[in-house]
């Protein structure tokens, strides 16, 4: 095999296992994120959603604070009352 030939291969196999590790990444999108995705999620993903909804509702950013104690709130109600479609939206919060 030619040099150019095995470059293209190695790097076609790299790009399928990237692309199927980002498609087993849960999807974040702010308030629109499913509980499922959520509780699926590492801290700073997690983080990451929470910031994203509250800056779409306030307009801002939020502090640390209001992160912390909206993704309390939001682990909470995903683990109780919500369901693993429901929005994280939906959770009550400040």
């Amino acid at each position: 095999m030619s040099t150019m030939k095995r470059s293209a291969a190695l790097l076609a196999s790299g790009l399928i296992a990237g692309a199927s590790l980002v498609g087993c990444s849960p999807a974040v999108t702010g308030g629109d994120t499913s509980c499922k995705d959520y509780s699926a999620a590492d801290d700073k993903t997690q983080n990451d959603a929470v910031s994203k909804m509250l800056k779409d509702e306030k307009g801002a950013d939020a502090t640390q604070a209001e992160i912390t104690g909206t993704k309390l709130a939001v682990s909470t109600w995903c683990s109780t009352l919500g369901k693993p479609d429901s929005k994280i939206k939906e959770a009550p919060h400040l």
